[in-house]
C-alpha cells in the first residue's frame, strides 16, 4: 500500500475457479490437486463454484472423496477465511458456491437464482463483504448460472435487481465474477456490461476462453468490475496441473485499488 495526501492505493488479486466437484480430466475426484492449484493461484479474493459441502458424511474406503470438499479445502488453506452458500442438497450435505479470502471477511449472504416452477438445476449468488482498507469494503458476487437461455434471462435480471446487484444499501465497490454458463453475448451479458467494465482474458497460447480446460473453446467464466478498481491484467491460470484437476481453467485479474482514504 502507498500513501499520498492521506489517499492510498492498493493491488489485490482475485481469482474464479468451478472445480467441477474436484473431479478432473481422467475421472479421478482429488481435492488435494485442486488445493494444490489454488495455491499456485496466490489470489487475495478466490470464488469457486461446484463445491460439495457434506462434513460428517463417512467417507467408505476406495470411494471417491465426494463429501466434505469444502472442509478439505479450507483446512489445507488455513491464512484464508471462508464463506459458503449453498444451493441444493447433495450426497447428504449441500452443493454450491465458496467464497476464500486473506482480508478481513465482514460478512456473507447467499441468494437464490433458481427459475421457479421449472425443472433445472438450482443456482445461487454467493455475496461476501471484505475489508479491503481500514473501513473500507468490497461487495464480492460469486456467482453459478444455469445452462439454459431463458432460464439465464430470467437469472441476469434478478442478478441486477434491487434485491441484489442494486440493493440501495449497498456500500463499496461491486465485483462480479464466476462461471456465468454465457458463452454468446446473451441478455445476461449485455446488462452486466451496461453496469460494469468487462476484459477478455489471454493466456500464453492466446486462448481467450476457459472452457474445457484442455482445449478451451467457450467463454463461461467472466469478471465485472466497477471504480474504484482499475485492472492491471488478466489471464487464464494453464498449467499441467490445471488442465487435469478440473474441467474449468482459472482465470485470475490483478486490480489496482485507488482513491482509498488512509
Amino acid at each position: 500500500m502507498k500513501g499520498n495526501n492521506n489517499i492510498v492505493a492498493c493491488g489485490v488479486r482475485v481469482a474464479t475457479y468451478n472445480v467441477h466437484k474436484c473431479r478432473g480430466f481422467d475421472g479421478r475426484v482429488a481435492p488435494e490437486r485442486v488445493v494444490s492449484v489454488i495455491k499456485e493461484l496466490n489470489a487475495d479474493i478466490l470464488c469457486l463454484q461446484e463445491v460439495v459441502n457434506a462434513p460428517g458424511k463417512p467417507l467408505i474406503p476406495g470411494s471417491p472423496r465426494i463429501y466434505d470438499q469444502a472442509g478439505e479445502i479450507a483446512r489445507a488453506l488455513p491464512g484464508y477465511r471462508s464463506a459458503f452458500g449453498a444451493n441444493r442438497p447433495l450426497h447428504g450435505g449441500v452443493y454450491g458456491n465458496m467464497t476464500l479470502t486473506r482480508l478481513p471477511l465482514k460478512s456473507w449472504r447467499n441468494y437464490d437464482l433458481t427459475r421457479p416452477e421449472r425443472s433445472r438445476e438450482e443456482r445461487g449468488v454467493l455475496q461476501t463483504e471484505i475489508e479491503i482498507a481500514d473501513g473500507q469494503t468490497l461487495q464480492v458476487f460469486n456467482v453459478h448460472l444455469g445452462t439454459g437461455p431463458v432460464e439465464r434471462r430470467y437469472q441476469g435480471e434478478k442478478l441486477l435487481s434491487r434485491e441484489i446487484l442494486t440493493h440501495p444499501k449497498l456500500t463499496g465497490s461491486r465485483l462480479v465474477l464466476g462461471d456465468f454458463n454465457e458463452w454468446t453475448r446473451g441478455l445476461t451479458t449485455r446488462l452486466l456490461k451496461n453496469e460494469f467494465q468487462s476484459f477478455r482474458p489471454h493466456h500464453v497460447l492466446r486462448f481467450p476462453r476457459t472452457y474445457p480446460g484442455m482445449l478451451p473453446f467457450l467463454s463461461l467464466d467472466h469478471f465485472y468490475f466497477e471504480a474504484p478498481l482499475e485492472l492491471e491484467g488478466a489471464r487464464l491460470f494453464r498449467t499441467r496441473r490445471a488442465l487435469v484437476a478440473s474441467d474449468h481453467l482459472p482465470l485470475i485479474a490483478d486490480f489496482r485499488i485507488r482513491d482509498l482514504v488512509a
